[in-house]
């Protein structure tokens, strides 16, 4: 499934004119990143803007790829998401992440120490205020109040997904049973890495993996040809990934990627190419990795126009790939399909 991811380089407007396009040529959904003082993206609010583009929508799937839960209150963040399922019902999904080491956490969140080790914590509140409950009370490190009253009450429990870069955030996914947001970064060996860790604590805890709908975001971009794609890649992508640069980290917190290097390792693993060929590596990451919803970057096309005809040539890739499911512990590939890792594909 080929779904598209938006920074809202291009501002908010252009953000739901690109979402009405992908709705226009038929994919399955509009996932919106979230970002604070940087110009990488032009979205410090994905439920903010979602809302709108899901009141400028009918069919389209819109979610946030991430709200960012290092620099907002989780009980604020579940309000909003409860409010938007009451009016959109599972057309919205929220798409939550700890997000990095930048001075947000310190200006909008509860701090470095938060950041640090409250993000356990503040999913679970998230999840408990979003489960149907009628009120909900906190009694943690970094969240204590007395039951508060849960306004607008889900009628049925809201979905979450979780981004995640590392093995500890994929296997704290898995013990609640929460579908993965993968990042761009990421081949498809460090991906089924994930996937497989994902899987291992969904069913130690009770969660069956099979199906589940994790998605990934892809600098899927078909052109004429490879070498006409990276030389235009090379050209757009700095320009609007510079504006990352400009995060301000929080004392101690690691340097951000050599750009250049970034998009030279972008390149590398990302599907780049005829229309055809960049159908095929998708296909085949779905089938090494088991994740067969791509979020694509598409305002790597370098400019609104640009973007709208990527949303376009996206769309009218084929998409009949084989879809994975997962048996762990299984002896021989049901049905016989073939067997990669825990995933087997084929007839079920």
């Amino acid at each position: 499934m080929l779904d598209v991811f938006l920074t809202s380089a291009y501002g908010p407007a252009a953000a739901l004119a690109h979402a009405v396009a992908a709705e226009r040529a038929g994919m399955g959904g509009v996932w919106l990143a979230e970002h604070h003082f940087v110009g990488y993206g032009q979205c410090p609010s994905a439920t903010v803007l979602a809302g709108h583009i899901l009141a400028g929508t009918r069919r389209i799937t819109v979610g946030t790829a991430a709200c960012v839960l290092g620099s907002r209150h989780p009980v604020a963040l579940g309000e909003e998401a409860a409010l938007l399922h009451a009016l959109a019902g599972d057309r919205f999904q929220l798409g939550v992440a700890r997000g990095g080491p930048w001075q947000e956490v310190a200006i909008l969140g509860r701090g470095v120490e938060h950041y640090r080790r409250g993000f356990a914590e503040s999913l679970e509140l998230l999840l408990r205020w979003l489960s149907g409950a009628a009120a909900v009370a906190a009694e943690g490190e970094f969240h204590r109040f007395g039951p508060l009253a849960v306004v607008p009450r889900p009628d049925r429990p809201v979905p979450v997904r979780v981004a995640v870069t590392s093995g500890d955030t994929a296997e704290l996914a898995g013990r609640h049973g929460l579908p993965l947001l993968l990042g761009v970064h990421a081949d498809d060996a460090e991906t089924a890495a994930l996937v497989d860790r994902w899987a291992l604590a969904a069913t130690a805890h009770g969660h069956d993996p099979v199906g589940a709908d994790h998605a990934r975001v892809r600098l899927a971009y078909p052109c004429a040809d490879r070498a006409t794609g990276e030389r235009e890649l090379r050209e757009h992508l700095p320009r609007w990934l510079a504006g990352i640069r400009a995060a301000v980290p929080v004392s101690g917190a690691p340097p951000g990627r050599d750009l250049d290097a970034h998009v030279e390792h972008l390149l590398r693993i990302q599907p780049v190419g005829p229309p055809d060929e960049v159908a095929a590596a998708l296909a085949h990451s779905t089938a090494v990795t088991g994740v067969s919803r791509h979020l694509c970057m598409v305002e790597a096309a370098g400019s609104t126009e640009a973007t709208t005809d990527l949303i376009t040539t996206l769309a009218a890739l084929p998409t009949a790939w084989p879809t994975p499911y997962l048996v762990p512990g299984a002896a021989d590939p049901p049905g016989g399909g073939v067997k990669k890792g825990t995933f087997y594909y084929g007839k079920r």
